[in-house]
């Protein structure tokens, strides 16, 4: 990492909407654990609400948020030298459902207040002074900890488009824009959500996005796995949740109709639309359903071609689908969608607009894959670290101290 541009001995509170025992992967999980390299860190984990309180009272990672509430255990935990994870010893009203926004304000205040008295416990016990907060991407229970923590730097860190799910649409519309505006700093890990942030806050930039992407160097010689070993190639495959919402299933039957010679294979969790679709009716398709993680890259590696069939909408038009790296990773040729967020895979992976495109695009990929590609394609992947990635937020700090 640069030395110039390396943010050393701070003291940063990391809120957001991910706890630290969260059971997927985490964005903010990582960028923690990174900042923390040269700097103290307090990772808060979102406060419990009363209605979760109540519907999942039997879940062990809420009781064990109840017993912190009543001060039956520890609130602050020591997860390395410098980095702490802190449960909120205060609970929060469940008001999203208030459609009146006087009231949802006057209440979204309140849990606020709830929120930072409770961190501020967690920095006075720690010693913090001058902090960096740096919110990932959580509107609501975030809104005013600018004012209530005073922190010496507030950065908002936009990973996706949240006002196309409804439970953020109705307060988020007015709200997040406010906050984007009155934070000093905002990063995000697209093109298309640094530009939606610049729309509201010109210290707006675009900070890349980390992988971990051992699993899929291949290092290891990986095999075939036996579910795939009959299935005739070229196999064209996806690996990944099977969503509606994402993925296009009458692009994937189109592609399945035109190529009979070619096998589509997807692995993955299929919802409800899946299950119930056109696609178990063609006999070159095969859903192998879902996998363990340390198998996937079993599954990539035995792939001709990888491709990502993203259906384009408010929902995913801003995301960094971190699959791409996975299959870049491991040398496979890529076809995709094109978004703008996409754009910075240009080079390496073949970029479809239309149905005819990604038949087109996947012959191309199948005739001119070579070893000299297969080495770009990881050299590339092996780029987005995070180390990288938070070097450019680092970058962007700097870029705002300049201009103090």
């Amino acid at each position: 990492m640069n030395e110039i541009d390396l943010i050393t001995n701070r003291d940063i509170v990391i809120v957001g909407q991910q706890p630290w025992d969260v059971e997927i992967g985490s964005n903010c999980k990582n960028i923690a654990i990174e900042f923390s390299k040269h700097n103290r860190v307090l990772y808060v984990n979102s406060p419990l609400d009363r209605i979760t309180k109540f519907k999942s009272k039997d879940d062990p990672k809420i009781r064990k948020r109840i017993d912190i509430i009543k001060g039956r255990q520890e609130a602050l935990i020591n997860i390395n030298k410098n980095l702490f994870n802190y449960y909120p010893d205060e609970i929060i009203e469940s008001i999203n459902w208030i459609k009146n926004d006087f009231v949802y304000t006057f209440l979204n205040k309140i849990n606020n207040k709830r929120f930072a008295r409770s961190i501020k416990r967690a920095i006075d016990k720690l010693g913090f002074k001058d902090i960096i907060l740096f919110n990932d991407n959580d509107i609501f229970r975030c809104f005013h900890l600018k004012e209530l923590l005073k922190p010496l730097l507030s950065i908002y860190y936009s990973r996706d488009y949240l006002l196309s799910v409804d439970y953020w649409k109705l307060h988020g519309t007015k709200l997040e824009p406010q906050l984007i505006s009155k934070s000093d700093l905002c990063v995000a890990n697209s093109i298309y959500l640094a530009d939606y942030c610049k729309q509201y806050n010109k210290n707006s930039y675009y900070v890349g996005q980390g992988c971990d992407l051992e699993a899929f160097s291949n290092k290891q010689k990986l095999s075939i796995p036996a579910d795939v070993l009959n299935i005739p190639k070229p196999i064209i495959g996806y690996v990944g949740a099977l969503q509606s919402i994402r993925l296009d299933i009458d692009l994937i039957a189109y592609i399945a109709r035109q190529r009979p010679a070619w096998s589509i294979v997807l692995v993955g969790p299929e919802d409800e639309q899946f299950k119930v679709s056109i696609l178990h009716q063609i006999p070159n398709l095969f859903f192998l359903g879902a996998k363990s993680p340390e198998m996937l890259a079993q599954y990539i590696h035995s792939f001709t071609v990888c491709f990502n069939p993203q259906l384009i909408n408010q929902v995913t038009i801003g995301n960094y689908p971190r699959k791409i790296d996975e299959y870049l990773a491991m040398g496979k040729p890529v076809v995709a969608s094109k978004t703008d967020t996409m754009s910075i895979f240009s080079e390496h992976v073949y970029l479809a607009t239309t149905k005819e495109d990604y038949i087109a695009l996947i012959d191309q990929a199948l005739a001119e894959d070579s070893e000299t590609k297969r080495v770009a394609r990881i050299n590339f992947a092996t780029t987005h670290t995070w180390e990288n990635n938070v070097l450019e937020i680092y970058k962007a700090i700097s870029k705002l101290q300049d201009k103090v």
